[in-house]
């Protein structure tokens, strides 16, 4: 059997040369290995971890290192890493244990002339009482405690004050729950909890069809098996409510892949009516054909398209949801790797996503509906965008949001994860007039 913290290393060493995304990396190492339950839990408690506490573990480096951690061979820093994470999160790993399977690992990788360095970091940090040098610079303070680089701290300051920032940095510490959509064109709540053996479930107080799972492989039980849910955060079901789609609509979901919205909005409108949903990529087109198929709804029709540019053969909708891509920053507990992005690669999002959002209102029928919609909270794509929309386009009127959210955030909503226990979410809500 493999070893859960060599394969941590192994997959954190290869995420942050590569920068690929962290499910995708950690879901790949564990189908390919031999480890039980345990030790993927194990192993993912690691690799999760790390990738969270990355500056903060960095920064007690090197204080501790004699040498710049710049110069140290990659997987040294990541068996560091992990190490000191064991030490400092993990009350369940003892500190000698800790520390000697760093050691093995160092070994084990072929960094023997390492090993005596990394057992000397590591016990220094136990005997500091595994204290944490904490810089007197508020702003380079908060990037140390919640492992966030300053130019996210400022960013998020600047849109929202201090506290609003601190609140979403210290929810992405930490993982992020499981949440599903029960589909009730299908399945009673009876039914729903029936399948699920032995993964327990919580309704959601907000809406009814949303519960919050723990426990077990969720994509291995009888109810996943037979459509009676598909996995989406509450945010995300808030946004399909605010498209509010009936029977009797014409839906367009313009960059639909993975589905998720897709499928949640073919339910309520309990598989009637017709929803045209795009992507992209042909690949990711597959991913909605056969959740649909999974999920046993019949009114979704999935195509490859680019929602930047306007096809004249297209009808026009009665409800356009216009969810567009973006940096992400709201779902940084799900993927903690976003946060250490070069923020240059976010500059040419705006004008992408008003682009895309234009173009969605081409295909919107006098009368018509169209949420905007992002998981960032960044005002430059959300706020930013909305009001310039609206300035291009005098035809063009707010709406205010469906319940919950309308009496709290009016017509639009930047959702932090405090508001409602979900991932960090933007919500606006147009109509094109008569």
């Amino acid at each position: 059997m493999q070893d859960a913290r060599y394969l941590a290393a192994r997959l954190l060493d290869k995420t942050f040369s590569s920068g690929s995304y962290s499910n995708i990396q950690l879901g790949s190492g564990l189908d390919n290995s031999d480890l039980d339950e345990r030790n993927k839990r194990l192993c993912s408690a690691i690799y999760y971890g790390v990738i969270e506490r990355k500056l903060t573990l960095d920064h007690i480096i090197s204080s501790l290192s004699s040498r710049k951690i710049e110069k140290l061979d990659s997987i040294i820093v990541t068996i560091l890493r992990c190490g000191l994470y064991q030490l400092l999160y993990m009350e369940s790993v003892p500190d000698n244990a800790a520390v000697n399977e760093s050691v093995s690992l160092a070994k084990r990788f072929g960094k023997g002339s390492a090993s005596g360095m990394v057992n000397a970091v590591l016990r220094s940090f136990i005997r500091s009482g595994k204290t944490i040098p904490m810089p007197e610079e508020p702003v380079k303070a908060m990037s140390i405690k919640y492992s966030a680089p300053v130019w996210l701290i400022e960013s998020l300051s600047a849109d929202y004050g201090a506290d609003r920032a601190q609140e979403l940095l210290s929810d992405a510490i930490g993982q992020a729950g499981t949440t599903v959509r029960r589909n009730d064109t299908i399945c009673s709540e009876e039914q729903f909890l029936a399948s699920l053996g032995d993964i327990s479930a919580e309704r959601s107080e907000i809406l009814p069809l949303c519960y919050h799972l723990s426990g077990g492989d969720i994509t291995s039980s009888e109810g996943f098996e037979k459509g009676y849910f598909h996995v989406q955060d509450l945010a995300s079901q808030l946004c399909c409510l605010a498209v509010s789609p009936s029977e009797n609509d014409e839906v367009l979901d313009i960059c639909a892949a993975p589905g998720g919205k897709t499928f949640t909005m073919a339910e309520m409108m309990n598989g009637k009516g017709s929803i045209s949903a795009f992507d992209l990529h042909e690949k990711r087109v597959r991913l909605i054909i056969n959740g649909a198929k999974r999920l046993h709804l019949e009114n979704i029709t999935a195509s490859q398209g680019d929602a930047s540019k306007f096809d004249p053969d297209m009808p026009q909708f009665t409800k356009v949801l216009c969810d567009v891509p973006c940096s992400g920053l709201g779902a940084v507990r799900r993927k903690p790797e976003i946060k250490y992005k070069n923020p240059a690669d976010f500059d040419a999002l705006p004008e992408i996503q008003y682009n895309i959002a234009q173009n969605a209102l081409r295909y919107l029928a006098p009368g018509g509906e169209m949420v905007y919609s992002t998981c960032t909270l960044r005002r430059k794509e959300n706020d930013e965008v909305v009001d310039r929309l609206l300035k291009a386009n005098p035809d063009i009127e707010e709406l205010p949001l469906p319940e919950p959210l309308g009496s709290r955030f009016g017509c639009r909503a930047s959702i932090f994860p405090g508001d409602m226990g979900s991932d960090g979410f933007f919500i606006a809500k147009l109509r094109k007039k008569n």
